[in-house]
Formats: structure tokens, sequence, C-alpha cells
């Protein structure tokens, strides 16, 4: 019997665990290591790597909790997140927990659907969909009272003491003063969680490519009966913070309550 080979996500942590093990102290609340490492320790413990080794820790810092032992090394009220260190360098840090969800008590805003059928027959997956239903229909524009124009998606730059990032979408807009703004858009999809690392690169690299100009950060997700979350958020104290949140269901133009419509109005 061929021998089952061991799930990716379970490699993947076999190896962050091991990593985070080989630094960890006791009374630590951050350290850094080495992409190296991740190479090494994959050849020590004969684990298959990714032709992307990044991918190790993009997935911890995006998308997978981290392993259930070095979660029960956190202090009360705190987690540990990985950020980027620099050019093939990352950082265990620990810092306040902070879980970011929509609210299921706050009003759905209805909105007349403009995304393309074949927009919707083909997007590839939940961040793609929802990244192209926040533009066609320009949620952005309606959540901030901005005129906003997307610049790029899957933006891949690096910031000064973080290293290589990747913004999901880019947007510039302008407000009636004609005053411009900077816009990162983070998407979320699944069980994905909007959490501090990407919320703090995406401020980080408006702050140094786009120098005095305002970052509006916006995280987006899916809700259940695709309702769509939008979240504005900044930084107070190396904590994340949300400023505004809207949910907007979009619906066939003949669907729409006019009684609700007018009861919109602030």
């Amino acid at each position: 019997m061929t021998k089952e080979k061991p799930k990716k996500e379970n490699r993947y942590k076999t190896l962050i665990e091991s990593i985070f093990f080989d630094h960890w102290k006791k009374g630590m609340s951050e350290f850094e290591f080495a992409r190296a490492e991740i190479k090494q320790k994959a050849d020590e413990l004969s684990i298959k790597l990714p032709d992307n080794i990044g991918d190790v820790p993009y997935t911890f810092r995006y998308r997978a909790s981290l392993p259930d032992k070095i979660v029960a090394t956190q202090s009360k009220g705190r987690e540990w997140i990985i950020e980027g260190a620099g050019r093939s360098r990352y950082r265990f840090k620990l810092v306040p927990s902070t879980r970011i969800s929509p609210r299921t008590e706050l009003l759905t805003v209805a909105i007349a659907d403009a995304t393309p059928e074949i927009i919707r027959a083909y997007a590839m997956d939940d961040e793609q969909a929802l990244l192209a239903i926040v533009r066609y229909n320009r949620l952005i524009d309606t959540f901030l009272g901005l005129t906003t124009y997307s610049l790029q998606n899957h933006l891949r730059t690096t910031v000064k003491g973080i290293g290589q990032i990747e913004i999901d979408e880019l947007y510039v807009g302008l407000d009636k003063h004609g005053c411009h703004y900077v816009i990162p858009v983070q998407a979320k999809g699944g069980k994905d969680q909007i959490g501090v690392v990407q919320t703090t690169q995406d401020i980080r690299f408006v702050e140094q490519k786009f120098p005095g100009m305002r970052c509006r950060a916006i995280a987006t997700q899916f809700m259940p009966d695709g309702v769509v979350s939008l979240f504005e958020l900044t930084l107070q104290d190396d904590q994340i913070k949300v400023v505004d949140e809207r949910h907007y269901q979009l619906v066939p133009a003949n669907k729409l309550d006019q009684k609700a419509i007018r009861d919109y109005r602030p």
C-alpha cells in the first residue's frame, strides 16, 4: 500500500512549528527568522517544499491558523502574527488579539446589481469574484463618498522594513474639493480573516510610495446570501481599528424596494 502524502497545510504546520521553537524562549514577544531556514528545515525533516518557498509563511500570514503548540504560548489577549522583516526575512510578533468580522446587526443596503453575468460565470475564486463585484458596482465610491478608479490589482511590490507584499487591488480617488486619495483594498473570501498584517503593510506602502497623500485602507468580505461587507480600517498603537462598516446586497433593479431606498436618506 502506498503511503499517503501529508496534506500541504500539515506539512507547512510542521515546518513553521519547528522553526518557531528553534527561536522562541519563554517571555519572548518577537523574533526574526530567515527564509533560508525553511529550506534547511524541510531538508532536515524530509518535507517537500513548493517552488515558491515563501508560500509557507504566506499561508500563516493570511490564510491558515498557526499550529496549536504555537498558539499555546500566547499570553492572554495576545496572538502571534508573522510579518515581513525585510528581504527574505520574517518576524514572529506577539500583538493584541484582533478579530474583525461583519456585524450581523448592521443594516444591509440594497444596490442594483451591475456585475456583468460573464464575470460571474468565469470568476476563478471568491477573492477574484469579490474584487470584480466591488469594482463593477463602484462600491468603493458608494462606501467612501469619493470618485475612485482602479489603478492595479494584485500589485506585488516591496516596502522598506517589511519586504515583498501583495496588495489585492489599489484604487486612487478624489473628493468634491479635488483632494486625492490612495485606497488599498484587501479582499477576503471563504473563512479568511481580516488581520493586522495585511492592513499594516497596505498602509505602510501608501506612506512610503505616496508620501503626503491620504490613505483610506479598505477590507471587503462576502457574507451569507451574497451580501458584501466593506470596512474602512486604520492603525492605532499597532492595533487595527474599524473607522466605518457598511453592508451591501446586490439585487436586480426590478427587485429594489422603493420605500427602502427613500428610507436610506440621511
